[in-house]
This record gives C-alpha cells, structure tokens and sequence, in this order.
C-alpha cells in the first residue's frame, strides 16, 4: 500500500476529485511550457480549499529567487519540488529562502543514475525517483515514461521518496509491490488529454496504489 501524489492539477474540481479519491500530496507545476503549468495566481485559488493534512506541493524547474516568492506570495504552498537540473547547494539555498522542506526530482536511466540520490538525499527532505526524460525533450518529467524498477530493488535512501515515471491505474500496484514504494506521483497517467486529468482515472489511482 502506497500513498498518492496527483501531479499537474489546475482545475478545482480535479483537486477536489484527487482529495475525494484519499490522495495525500497535490502537485500544482510552475513551469510555463508544461501543458498542466498554473500561474501564481491560479494556484491561489487551487490551493485555498485544501483540507489540512494534504499537502500542497509547487513544482519548479530551475527556478530564480523572484518566481518562487511570487509564487509564495499568492498561494499556500507546504512543499517546493525542484525537478530542473538544480545542484545540491541549490536545494539548501531554495530551503533557506521559502523556509518550506524540498523535494528533489532525480531521473534514472540506468545503475550510473543512482548515486544522485545519495547525493542529494544530503540536501533534500524528500526525493523524488522519476524516469530521465529523452535527450532533446521539452519537459524535465510528465512524459509518461518509465524506468526499470528493478533498479530500486533493495535499495534505502536517506530521505523519504516518491516513485514517479509512467505510472497508471494499471501498473502501479506492480510497481510499489516491486520497489516498496512508501508514495507514488502520477500525471500523466490520470489524463485523457495532456494536461486534462480524468476524474475516474484519479480514483482508480489511487485505489490501486492503497491496494
């Protein structure tokens, strides 16, 4: 059994929905050429009715100090999630400057990967597990592509993490069996069109991960 993030929400009702299904973390994506990217503005409205005990979680990519406290001055976020190229020493500037714990993305291809998340597990509060996008692609993550979970087999991190990368309603169970996974992010595989989240597709979800 694993809890939910639903990533890249940006209307109410799917927030609703993902809160309705039990999912536990609510990703709102800062990153305007993400087809599921908010404004600060938007986000404030998207974040004003969540209930305590879900988290509200920002995603940045590569972000200056300007984005993140426009973003803070509108919208009630609990968690920064970096998933750009960002160093170690960015993660610390980033928790120093928001006073909110940071999740660190880290995409894996192969075994030469891993050691990242050692790395950064000295940073971060969390980590996010994520398949490395494709040389050449226009987003760092929501792709819907998977990596080999074998590679997570066994393995403890320093940090608390999330499983990312190619999940849906009909794989995920597989996967936290597989890696025991504690959480799991999905986006694209709750959508019926990029950046268009399908409210029966949240709950099916998340009622797989808690299997």
């Amino acid at each position: 059994m694993a809890e939910v993030k639903i990533c890249g929400l940006s209307e109410e009702r799917h927030v609703a929905a993902a809160v309705d299904a039990g999912a536990r973390f609510l990703g709102f994506v800062f990153f305007p050429r993400s087809p599921r990217a908010v404004t600060a503005t938007q986000a404030a409205a998207l974040t004003a009715e969540v209930p305590v005990g879900v988290a509200r979680v920002g995603l940045f990519v590569d972000p200056s100090d300007d984005l993140l406290r426009e973003v803070l001055d509108h919208a009630a976020l609990d968690v920064i999630q970096l998933h750009g190229y960002e160093s170690a020493a960015r993660v610390a500037e980033v928790k120093a400057l928001t006073g909110l714990p940071v999740m660190k993305a880290v995409g894996l291809s192969g075994p030469a990967d891993l050691p990242q998340l050692m790395d950064y597990g000295v940073a971060a509060d969390m980590l996010l597990v994520d398949a490395k996008p494709p040389a050449g692609a226009d987003l760092p993550g929501g792709n819907g592509l998977a990596f080999d979970w074998r590679l997570l087999v066994g393995r403890h991190w320093l940090r608390p993490w999330m499983l990312a990368g190619g999940l849906t309603p009909d794989n995920v169970a597989e996967a936290v069996r597989l890696t025991g996974a504690p959480v799991v992010d999905v986006s694209s595989g709750v959508e019926r069109a990029p950046g268009v989240k399908d409210v029966a597709l949240i709950r099916a979800f998340v009622e797989a991960a808690r299997s």
